[in-house]
């Protein structure tokens, strides 16, 4: 068995037993198992109570990585986040001891991020890009595989604040979950009749180990030169269209050939094809970018407005 289908079949394990506390949102979880696997961070959005939080945990149990949840609130502090220097006194007497923050995990829930002022919302920036944590002038590396996976309410809710147009670009994809269809619905009512919940019948398939290995399958996935010039094109548009005030940066198209990787080698292939890129683009883009006043009074979406862009660059031929 190829490097190629050991990372497939693990993949397909974790989505299957992920899925038995998750119920009915597999292209949710296929997206969040695509970032996973290109080592980026997610931005889960969507209403209150349609198991953001409850995917989150539920994929810490199936790799087995360490967890911790983090509630923000309009009084948290930075330090609250990344931790801080406490004095102690010994017999040598006394000296500052960093206490590390609940950041420093494997998978950190932000949760309700955008509840947070943006001054402790900066504080995720250096950890969500660099995976280090600055304190007093002295760096801290967080453990690999390192993600933030935060969940979102809709910035109309009473006591949020938009994130800044900087941390929305350390989201390597941001995933929309909409209410469960009827059938879904059913499903899930059902499973919690019993005396047993879903999250207990989860168990784990994955170790972290197993993670970075796959993460680095993943990076040997071929983009070629026309596949790379098709992105570049798609984010040098998103800069020259009166449709928008903030295209996607160099940032986003790096994300964006990682994220065509991780979909090529879930499709059983070692190389990317266009269709990977125009499949995931939207996911990985949209979020970066900011409507022009033109196109806000014209009604246009973020999505509506990439998904016209789009149209308008030319597909490469399929090549090897």
């Amino acid at each position: 068995m190829t490097e190629l289908e050991l990372c497939q079949q693990n993949v397909k394990a974790c989505e299957e037993e992920i899925g038995k506390g998750i119920i009915g949102q597999k292209e949710i979880i296929r997206q969040v198992m695509l970032a996973l696997l290109a080592g980026g961070n997610v931005l889960l959005e969507g209403m209150p109570g349609l198991g953001k939080t409850m995917l989150v945990r539920t994929i810490s149990e199936v790799f087995q990585l360490s967890f911790n949840r983090i509630q923000f609130t309009p009084d948290l502090m930075p330090s609250d986040v990344t931790g801080t220097n406490i004095m102690v006194r010994d017999e040598k007497g006394s000296s500052f001891r960093f206490e590390k923050g609940p950041l420093f995990a494997n998978l950190v829930l932000a949760d309700e991020i955008n509840r947070a002022t943006p001054k402790t919302q900066s504080a995720l920036l250096e950890a969500m890009q660099e995976h280090t944590v600055t304190v007093d002038g002295k760096d801290y590396r967080m453990e690999e595989p390192f993600f933030v996976l935060a969940t979102q309410n809709p910035v109309d809710f009473v006591g949020t604040y938009p994130l800044p147009e900087a941390q929305m670009d350390r989201f390597f994809m941001r995933v929309s979950i909409g209410y469960p269809s009827l059938q879904d619905e059913i499903d899930i009512l059902g499973r919690y009749c019993g005396e047993q919940k879903p999250m207990e019948s989860v168990v784990p398939v994955c170790s972290a180990e197993d993670v970075i290995a796959m993460q680095q399958t993943v990076k040997t996935v071929y983009c070629s030169k026309e596949v790379r010039a098709y992105i570049a094109a798609i984010c040098a548009a998103t800069r020259n269209t009166p449709l928008l005030s903030l295209g996607a940066s160099t940032r986003a198209a790096i994300a964006l050939i990682h994220a065509a990787q991780a979909n090529a080698m879930l499709c059983g292939r070692d190389y990317i094809i266009p269709e990977d890129v125009q499949h995931l683009a939207p996911s990985v883009l949209c979020h970066r970018l900011s409507l022009s006043a033109e196109a806000r009074m014209r009604g246009y979406t973020n999505e509506q407005a990439f998904a016209e862009i789009l149209s308008g660059v030319r597909i490469p031929v399929r090549l090897k």
